[in-house]
């Protein structure tokens, strides 16, 4: 499989891994065909104009090279940003700041933009904010996919 050299810089020197302590959103999302699961912490803060911003990111991602590449470079593209930005990014977004990806490989990048969702929806729903209706489907959506694989699990066991 041929990755390009911002995808392999990523998977050898990844940005951002790790757990935050006691972070205001957590995001975990999975992949029923390929088994990849990622995790995604979220710290905010108010700016100058009162908005959610995300202060600190960081990620856990159990999966392939194209996996951990596409989590370390959401990282970079969501830090610093207003809730409503990040919640913007899309897969093409993830996909050009890593020179492409390889088509079979597309899954993962929806995968980081999945699991930054669900750690905004996390937050939004602790602190008892308004949760966007795009953002409540996407969430519903996560939901039964993780349930899919939990059972797919229990099977093989």
């Amino acid at each position: 499989m041929n990755y390009s050299k911002e995808v392999l810089e990523h998977f050898r020197n990844p940005h951002n891994v790790g757990k935050i302590e006691n972070p205001d959103g957590i995001g975990k999302v999975g992949n029923m065909i390929c088994g990849d699961v990622m995790w995604v912490y979220i710290k905010v803060k108010k700016n100058d104009k009162k908005e959610d911003v995300i202060q600190n990111i960081k990620f856990e991602t159990f999966g392939c090279v194209a996996a951990l590449a596409t989590s370390s470079a959401l990282t970079d593209l969501a830090k610093g940003k207003t809730l409503e930005k990040a919640l913007n990014i899309k897969k093409d977004d993830v996909i050009n700041s890593l020179g492409g990806l390889p088509s079979i490989k597309i899954h993962c990048s929806i995968l980081a933009v999945d699991a930054l969702s669900e750690a905004i929806y996390d937050y939004l729903f602790k602190k008892g904010k308004n949760i966007p209706e795009k953002l409540q489907l996407k969430h519903k959506k996560a939901l039964k996919e993780l349930e899919i694989i939990k059972e797919k699990n229990k099977e093989e066991k």
